[in-house]
């Protein structure tokens, strides 16, 4: 007897409308890499758009470049946040128990 086993049916990931008011550390860490990657991208975009002779491939690169600047720019914003404050604003679990009792 064999068994399968199927994959789950993939859900539409619907994207959130506002970013979370609260960075947690692990937010914090994948904000950092992909901001590096972000910053990587533009800096060889750049630096291959520098190199390029025909003026269509230097603009088709200078695009790419200038689209990952953007992309670390927005990601930027995300970090634009008074962390310390929305963090006091949440319930904490324990506080959530006592209210309860």
């Amino acid at each position: 007897m064999a068994i399968t086993m199927n994959p789950p049916a993939q859900q539409a990931q619907v994207p959130i409308p506002v970013p979370p008011r609260v960075i947690t550390t692990k937010d914090l860490l994948y904000l950092k890499d992909a901001l590096s990657w972000e910053l990587e991208a533009y800096k060889k975009f750049h630096f291959f758009a520098q190199q390029a002779k025909s003026p269509q491939i230097k603009q088709a690169l200078d695009k790419a470049g200038q689209m990952h600047q953007r992309h670390y720019q927005k990601l930027l914003t995300h970090l634009q946040v008074d962390n310390n404050t929305a963090m006091a604003s949440l319930p904490r679990p324990q506080q959530t128990q006592q209210a309860s009792q």
